[in-house]
């Protein structure tokens, strides 16, 4: 009899809920802002999924480069840090999904006296209880799936907020890594510089001793190597200050960060497909972040208009009461199954602001949604723009290099012949140091740019399992 009531107990909870259940709020179904049809600097022959699911980094051909990315994916400390809080998130999944099930308890209580229920015994008695509990509040208007809906899209966030941090890791790397080259570079370019100056200024002092040029000649021989010499410690400084940059965000104490290819060696003009933005920046994982905390916002609306509705619940009791503890289950068991119904009856609008805020909270996610979207947008226009512009400004400055270089050579020249005077040839010094100093600055920045531009495509980092996927659905599309 026990048994059946029980049985009758547990499939009444079921038929309820299920029958009963109903949602509070409205489902997030994305966002209708309108979309541009193509990017203003992009060409329309470009192709779509390559920014995607390629290891873009490889393709500038240093292999010391792809060794310190993914040594930084390894060990990097904000990768661990996002892996946790996606373990957590996790954990919270399985948590809020066993809401809607019973939930099982045990009491057990031991007294002794001589009165029982207000009334005195003959003696001092032992009163031995002990209970099986079973509790039930029904789903009745879809708090518990609410609450599992929005669990489920805080997991997702923080996946996709790990695929970012990723994402934004191996762009950082790459960009510091371009930076170390260039001031490796300009170190060389001021060594150089350095070396030549010191001959002139040998050869101008040995001139100056036999009063064959005035002292002015010689002094500003002397200013430009010390110029020269200042560039020196200033370039050293920044290489080491970028290799602690760098063994940082290899998860390493600070130190020396070995190289590959020098900055020249790289090649400059690369064909980067940037695709459409309707079908590439959606799947930036910023993106798909922030439209994932708009769904679980969704979720805690349906949540706090639950909170304002009755609390319905299933309880039940199975045990056993004894005087005597080696008979505690000699007699029939005690059991008990009821309902119970709480809610709130007056509570001056609390719960009611507390839903309008969970409701306003959920239109400002959406508005959250939509400026990123705008923003992506805007991050991927800049850099369009600026690798189209840097490309014309690299050529700029080669041209300015080869320029610089030869009228140094041909001032220096006439200054030896007495053609022209120290100043000329000087100015033609300085012009072609600052040369090859700013070509190596806009050739950093160029790689950088391809960078920057994979990174706000959100493409870049798969696991081999997803490049498996990519390539196999590939292969059965063609």
């Amino acid at each position: 009899m026990m048994m059946k009531t029980i049985k009758q107990f547990i499939f009444f909870g079921i038929m309820v809920g299920l029958a009963m259940g109903c949602k509070l709020r409205k489902s997030f179904d994305g966002t209708e802002m309108p979309m541009p049809e193509s990017f203003r600097f992009a060409s329309e022959e470009e192709a779509l999924d390559s920014a995607v699911n390629i290891s873009w980094w490889e393709m500038f051909n240093d292999p010391q480069l792809d060794t310190i990315i993914m040594t930084a994916l390894r060990n990097n400390y904000d990768v661990r840090i996002a892996i946790k809080r996606l373990e957590q998130a996790q954990t919270t999944v399985k948590i809020q999904n066993k809401n809607w099930l019973p939930q099982f308890g045990v009491q057990g209580d031991f007294s002794r006296g001589n009165t029982l229920q207000g009334q005195k015994l003959p003696g001092a008695t032992n009163l031995w209880t002990g209970f099986g509990t079973a509790s039930w509040e029904l789903d009745f208007w879809g708090k518990f799936r609410s609450l599992s809906e929005a669990a489920k899209a805080e997991y997702l966030a923080n996946e996709y907020n790990l695929r970012n941090v990723q994402l934004q890791l191996i762009a950082s790397v790459a960009q510091n890594y371009f930076l170390l080259l260039q001031e490796k570079t300009r170190l060389n370019i001021a060594t150089a510089t350095l070396e030549s100056r010191d001959s002139s200024l040998d050869l101008l002092t040995q001139r100056f001793d036999r009063g064959l040029i005035p002292e002015i000649d010689l002094n500003q021989a002397q200013i430009q190597r010390a110029i020269a010499a200042t560039s020196v410690p200033i370039f050293k400084r920044t290489i080491a200050q970028q290799e602690h940059l760098l063994s940082v965000l290899l998860g390493q104490s600070p130190g020396a960060v070995e190289t590959g290819l020098q900055l020249q060696d790289i090649e400059y003009q690369l064909d980067i497909p940037p695709g459409l933005p309707s079908e590439i920046l959606m799947r930036r994982p910023d993106l798909l972040a922030v439209e994932q905390q708009v769904i679980a916002q969704h979720a805690q609306v349906g949540v706090a208009n639950a909170n304002r509705l009755p609390a319905i619940s299933l309880t039940g009791v199975i045990g056993g009461v004894s005087t005597e503890l080696s008979q505690f289950t000699a007699g029939g068991p005690a059991w008990s199954i009821g309902g119970g119904l709480v809610g709130p009856l007056f509570q001056w609008g609390q719960l009611k602001n507390a839903a309008k805020i969970e409701k306003l909270k959920a239109e400002e996610a959406v508005y959250n949604y939509e400026v990123t979207i705008l923003q992506a947008f805007q991050e991927v226009e800049d850099a369009l723009i600026t690798i189209e512009t840097l490309k014309e400004e690299i050529t700029a400055r080669r041209d300015n290099v080869v320029a610089a270089g030869s009228a140094e050579y041909l001032s220096r020249e006439r200054y030896d012949k007495g053609i022209t005077s120290y100043l000329e040839y000087l100015e033609q010094q300085r012009q072609y140091f600052n040369a090859q100093l700013e070509y190596a600055e806009t050739g950093q920045q160029l790689l950088s740019s391809y960078v920057q531009l994979y990174k706000v495509l959100g493409g870049g980092w798969i696991t081999p399992e997803e490049q498996q996927a990519a390539e196999q659905a590939e292969a059965e599309q063609n």
